[in-house]
C-alpha cells in the first residue's frame, strides 16, 4: 500500500514482504535496494507485533516471538546494513521504541523488554558509528496502527476513545519524524530518543545517576536499607504505567 502511494505521487518504490526476523532476508533486501536505487541512505524499522499477557501467565512462545520481531528484527536490519554505511561513511537509522519500554506498561513485559533493548542498541550504534558519520535515533510513537487495533475493546468508553485516537494520532505523524531523522537535514542528530504523539514532538531524557551517596568504610546491606534508601527516596520514580503517566505541558513551536 505504501509503495503504491509513493508511486502514485511520482516517486519510486518497491515492496518486500520478508520478515525482519531473518538476517539473510535483510541482507538480500539491502542488495535489492542497491539494485533498484543504486544506494542506501537511511533505514527506518517500525516492524512490530503484540503478544500481551500478564507476566505470571506469559508463555515462552509469547515472550520469544515479541523479542524476535522487535529486538532481533532491529538487530537484523542494522547488522545487515552497518558495514555498507561504514564503508560509505554515511547513513542513518530510525528505530522504534515505546513508552511501554521507557516507562512500563502492565501486561507487556515481553514488549517492554524488547523496546528498552532497542534503546540500548540504538545508543551503541550511534556511539560506534559516530566517526563514520553513521547516526541512530529512536522514536517512541503514539499512533493508531494495525498493531494497536489488535488490542481487544473492553467497553463502550474504550471504543469511543479509539475513535478519537484514530483521528488524532495517525501513523503518518511519527512517520514524518522518522523521515526527518534519516535525512541530511538531521546530520547532527544522533543517539537521541524522540516521541511523536499526534501533532506533538517529544525529546526524552536518558538514564543518568541523579543521586550519589558515599559512606566512609563502605556500605552494609542494613545501612543501605536504613540510610541510603531513605536519602534517595524523594528521587524514586513512581511505579506508573505509560498509558496513564503524566505528560509534560506542550511547548509551542515558534
Amino acid at each position: 500500500q505504501v509503495a503504491q502511494e509513493i508511486r502514485a505521487g511520482g516517486g519510486k518504490a518497491f515492496s518486500n514482504s520478508d520478515s525482519v526476523t531473518s538476517k539473510g532476508a535483510m541482507e538480500a533486501l539491502l542488495q535489492q535496494t542497491l539494485k533498484e536505487f543504486g544506494r542506501l541512505d537511511g533505514v527506518i524499522n517500525p516492524a512490530g507485533i503484540l503478544r500481551d499477557a500478564m507476566f505470571h501467565k506469559m508463555t515462552d512462545a509469547e515472550w520469544d516471538k515479541v523479542i524476535e520481531v522487535h529486538l532481533r528484527g532491529s538487530y537484523n536490519v542494522c547488522r545487515a546494513t552497518i558495514e555498507y554505511f561504514r564503508e560509505k561513511q554515511a547513513g542513518a537509522y530510525a528505530l522504534f521504541t515505546s513508552t511501554s519500554g521507557l516507562i512500563g506498561n502492565i501486561g507487556q513485559a515481553n514488549y517492554a523488554a524488547a523496546k528498552l533493548g532497542i534503546m540500548g542498541l540504538s545508543r551503541v550504534v550511534a556511539m560506534e558509528g559516530a566517526k563514520y558519520n553513521v547516526r541512530s535515533n529512536i522514536i517512541a510513537p503514539v499512533a493508531w496502527t494495525r498493531m494497536t487495533q489488535s488490542v481487544p475493546i473492553r467497553d463502550e468508553a474504550q471504543a469511543k476513545r479509539r475513535e478519537v485516537m484514530a483521528q488524532t494520532i495517525r501513523p503518518d505523524q511519527p512517520a514524518k519524524l522518522a523521515v526527518a531523522l534519516v535525512s541530511d537535514l538531521a546530520k547532527d542528530v544522533s543517539g537521541q530518543i524522540f516521541g511523536a504523539r499526534g501533532d506533538t514532538l517529544e525529546l526524552y531524557s536518558q538514564p543518568r545517576p541523579i543521586v550519589n551517596l558515599t559512606k566512609e568504610g563502605g556500605w552494609t546491606p542494613e545501612s543501605i536499607a536504613t540510610e541510603a534508601f531513605g536519602q534517595m527516596k524523594e528521587k524514586f520514580f513512581p511505579v506508573s504505567r505509560s498509558a496513564t503517566s503524566p505528560q509534560p505541558a506542550p511547548a509551542k513551536a515558534s
